[in-house]
Formats: structure tokens, sequence, C-alpha cells
């Protein structure tokens, strides 16, 4: 590509073609301040934070899609610039509440980073602040206005990572706002509860609904006995709230500190996540003879189940009906763990610990609720809440020695862990499908073919004398590529596994905010999570879900046989078609 030469702040500059003046910035150790600007969000150009000076332009110019060309002479740090970002983040703050420290993202907002960072230290301007209520209609996700800063992050997000388009500006002036169309109720709208746009929402404009007051009480009641699992993603990723380096594993701390804070049993949703590979191959398998509903699309998502639902109700047949690992693990707590323990389900309060907002939705889903309408899980907490939730008691979790889970709930195989990466999901299933398919031992449980997957990825694996066609998709902009060439016909799959977050699990909306000097959703810190999980894989003796000895006890005591009536009826569901405007 060719090379350009330009000056910044008297710096000789080489970079190439189509390099924003912000980027070349960087090259040579110059940080220029921003809100909007995003790495892997298009250039929105809207807070002018980043301006800086280029000479012979008649005003500043926008860092962040201004492109660099040839000769430029360029100033990031003029007074003349510091003093009009002042001028700029000084504007913002008359129009953002003063609530800081009451604040969910007290000392984790860029806004107030920023505003420290360039010096302001007063308010300097007074004016009307527009005012709106928060909006609660959501199950998942609260949208506050009056923090809005007009970044369009979330706008953004919505359109270019997920393909909802769910999110738009309205209106003008200082009565401009973000909602979803027609300014329905995230409740109303094509809202898949991502919570994509918690994530790279700069201040606190958007926040997963909080759980963290009813699992206090509900800790408190000593008529509950409380139980909690957590999902194969939060080992990967919990080290983060507490200062450790991204991917760092954090497991066995973890269940120390949910027995410290008083969960009467600490169970791993990676037994779920065993016992949906256990029907998913098994769904595979017989789709595989019969030469229906193929492809089989993975269902562990509620936010691709709901994207399906409204986008692409006409493949409900191909996706899987297994509930999701957290879903199973929660119905088998109030029914087959109830029984053998002799507790009424009524008394068995169920926490989940999950990467995911939409996992908030997932559990008041009407066809995934007991047969009274009760939830089998009663709260999710994301892993920020539960990292707000162990500070606030005091935990030093860094410290904490080692924990075990509690069993026959809380052992499982490898392949588990793995369901928290792209690509996991496809992985463990056919590790397990495999042998069922061809009878004979698998030796090599490491299909590479579906690991580190950037969005989306298409693979031939050859499983004894057949070959099956298999895509993997995270991000749902990603998922209709693969989808709209399903709904042709254009290529035949037989397994097809979709993840609507970024990186998939370990990207989920519910995650930590990353540590100062990463962006949102930054590619390494999803890389380095991914590899924790992998290890935790590599490093156990059983690696695949039909070996773990719980999972056989199960199936022989209670449930059967993979797919029985039983089975059925407390491990599957099925799923609705939705209008594009409603839930």
């Amino acid at each position: 590509m060719k090379k350009i030469k330009l000056i910044i702040d008297g710096m000789q500059v080489m970079v190439p073609e189509k390099t924003t003046l912000m980027e070349a910035a960087e090259t040579i150790g110059i940080h220029i301040p921003r809100l909007c600007y995003h790495p892997d969000l298009s250039k929105e150009g809207a807070c002018r934070i980043c301006i800086v000076e280029v000479e012979g332009a008649r005003t500043f110019q926008a860092s962040c899609s201004t492109p660099a060309a040839e000769g430029m002479k360029v100033k990031t740090n003029s007074p003349e610039i510091r003093q009009a970002r002042r001028d700029l983040v000084e504007l913002i703050l008359d129009n953002h509440p003063q609530e800081c420290q009451t604040c969910e993202r007290d000392g984790q907002c860029e806004l107030q980073n920023l505003a420290y960072a360039l010096g302001v230290r007063h308010r300097l301007f007074a004016g009307r602040r527009k005012r709106y209520p928060q909006e609660n209609s959501s199950l998942a996700v609260v949208r506050d206005s009056e923090k809005c800063i007009l970044c369009r992050r979330c706008v953004r997000v919505c359109a270019e990572i997920q393909g909802v388009y769910n999110l738009q500006q309205m209106h003008r002036g200082v009565q401009t706002v973000v909602t979803p169309a027609f300014e329905d109720s995230m409740a109303e709208s094509v809202c898949v509860h991502c919570g994509q746009c918690v994530n790279v929402c700069p201040t606190a404009a958007f926040l997963e609904k909080r759980s963290t007051d009813q699992v206090w009480k509900a800790l408190a009641d000593p008529r509950l006995h409380v139980v909690v699992h957590i999902a194969p993603s939060i080992r990967a990723a919990i080290g983060e709230g507490f200062g450790l380096e991204p991917g760092t594993p954090a497991t066995l701390q973890t269940i120390t500190a949910l027995r410290r804070l008083g969960f009467h049993k600490v169970f791993d949703t990676n037994f779920g996540a065993d016992l949906t590979i256990m029907e998913e191959a098994h769904e595979l398998v017989s789709r595989l003879r019969s030469g229906r509903n193929l492809p089989l699309l993975t269902s562990c998502s509620a936010g691709w189940i709901k994207f399906m639902e409204h986008f692409y109700p006409d493949l409900i047949p191909h996706a899987s009906s297994c509930k999701s690992p957290m879903s199973m693990l929660s119905a088998l707590l109030k029914t087959y763990y109830a029984q053998k323990q002799g507790i009424d389900p009524d008394c068995i309060y169920v926490v989940s610990i999950m990467p995911c907002t939409a996992k908030k939705y997932e559990i008041m889903r009407p066809e995934l609720c007991r047969p009274d309408g009760k939830p089998y899980t009663d709260a999710v907490l994301t892993t920020r809440e539960l990292v707000w939730m162990i500070k606030a008691y005091g935990i030093d979790f860094v410290k904490l020695p080692d924990g075990r889970f509690d069993n026959p709930l809380g052992f499982s195989s490898g392949a588990a862990d793995i369901f928290g990466t792209t690509g996991g999901v496809m992985e463990a299933a056919l590790r397990t499908a495999a042998e069922k398919l061809t009878g004979q031992e698998l030796t090599d449980l490491n299909f590479i073919e579906v690991r580190e997957v950037e969005g989306l990825k298409e693979a031939s694996i050859a499983i004894g004398d057949q070959v099956l066609h298999v895509a993997v998709a995270n991000g749902l902009t990603n998922a209709k590529i693969i989808l709209n060439k399903v709904r042709a016909q254009e290529k035949q799959f037989q397994l097809v596994e979709i993840m609507a977050c970024p990186g998939g699990c370990i990207g989920g909306g519910g995650q930590p905010y990353p540590p100062e000097g990463y962006p949102v959703l930054d590619k390494e810190i999803i890389r380095r999570r991914a590899r924790a999980l992998y290890a935790i894989d590599q490093a156990k003796q059983i690696r695949k879900s039909h070996e773990n000895p719980y999972i056989k006890d199960l199936y022989d005591k209670f449930l059967g046989e993979p797919g029985s009536r039983k089975a059925h009826e407390l491990l599957h569901t099925h799923y609705t078609v939705r209008e594009p405007r409603g839930i």
C-alpha cells in the first residue's frame, strides 16, 4: 500500500494511505482524546472532542474521520485546541445529570475520565437540561436518556455489529434522543437484549437491569435454599473486575467468593452444557439420518433466538429445540435436585451468573418456565453485577483460596468449558456426534477448523465416511450472511452455530468493562478469554460430554436417554414467530 508523509506536532510520520489523523498520531505515541470514536464501528465524528488543527484548514478537523494526506501539517495540542476540547466537554456536562457519585458507571465513565484528563474542574455553563424518565420496560436493559451524550455508539453497534437496527436518533436540538423506532419502549421494539449497547455506551445511558437487590434479599431469607450456577465464560473474565490480566482463569476463586456471599450450594452451568450436548448431538444425528430440517441451528444464545424469531421466522424449524445450558440446569435444580434433596421446589431460589443481559429476558419466556408459570431461574446476575456484590461484601477476590463445585451438578467435561467462546458449542457437539455417527472412539478432540472465528467461518469436516459442512458466526450481522445462504439454499450446511455477541459469550453484554487502555470489545481481550477456556478444556481428563460420569448417572436414574419423553419435558422448548415490531 502506498505510504504518505506528514508532520504531526513537529514530528515526521510515515503512514499508509487512508490512515486517519487519529491513527497516525497514535503511531508516534500521541493519544488524542475522543468520546464517540470506537475502533470497531464506523467513524461518526459527532462529539468533536478529537479535533486537531490542520494547516490551511479554516476550522478544526475531527481526527477520527479525517484522512491523513501527503505533506499535511497537524497540531494536536495547541492552547486553542485544549481550550476548545474543554469547552466541548463543559457543554456536554451542562446537559448531563450531576449524580456521578451515585451513577453505576462512577469511576468507569469515559465522560468522567475525560473531564478529569482535560482539566474540567467547574461547570461553567448553565442552561435548560433535557429531561426524560428512565425507560425500564425491557426485562434486560435500562435506557436512561438523560445520561446520553449522543455519541451514537449504541446506534452503530446495534446496526453494524448486530444488524438489528433497533436504535436511532429522533428530534432536534436539546430534544434529540436515542430511541427505538416510533419512540416505542424497549419491550415493544425488536431489541434482542444482547446488551452490546451497554458495552459500548461511554456513560450510563444503557445499563443491564439490576438484579442484585432481589438476590441480596433472597440470601437473607432463612426460608430459602439459595443456589447458584456460573456460565463457562465467567471464569475467563471475572478476574478483570479485580485487576487481574484479561484471560486469567478464576474458576476456583469465584466458587469461594460465592460461598462467602452466602449461597448454600455452588453449581456449574457447565454441567448444563454437557447435558445440552447430549441432547443436541442426539438431535443432530437424528436429523442427519432423516435428512429433515438441516442445517441444525444451535439455540444456546438467547439474543440470537429472539433475532431469529423476529427476522428469520421461516428458519425456526431448523433451530435446535434444546434449551440453553442455563435453562436446562435450572430446570434440573427444581426437579431432579429438589427430589434428591427432599426440598420443596418453591423453597429453592436459583441464581445464575451469566455474561449475557439477554439471559435476564430468557428466564421470563413463558415456554421456558415451570408448568405453573413460575420461572426455573429466579434471578440472573451479569459478571459485572457479581463483581460489584463481591466488592460490596468486602471480599478480597485475588487472595481467595480455591473452592470446589458441589456435585452432582458441578462436574463437567472440557467440552463444556469451551461453550463460552465462538465455535465452542460446535466443537463440543462434534466430539460427541462423531462417536455416535461412527461408533468409534475419537482420538483427536480438537476441531481447529471451527476455532479462532473472527466474525464467521465455514468449514468441511470429515467424520467417518461423511463430510459435514458447517458454519460458525458471532455478531448478528455475520449471522445474517450465513442465514441468507441457508434461506436461499445457496449452500447445504448440516450444522450452524450462531452466537449473538462478538466472540461469543466471552464478549457478552454483561462482561466486565475493559481495563484502562483497552477499548470495549477489544479483539485481544476476546482472544485472551478464549485461550483461557481452551486451556481449561485441555487440562481436563474428561473432554467429551458423554463421558461425564454424573451425566451418565442422571440419564440412568432420572432422564432415561437423550431425546426421551422426560428429557423433552424438561430440556427442550419451542420458539415463537414474532412481528418485526413488538415482543
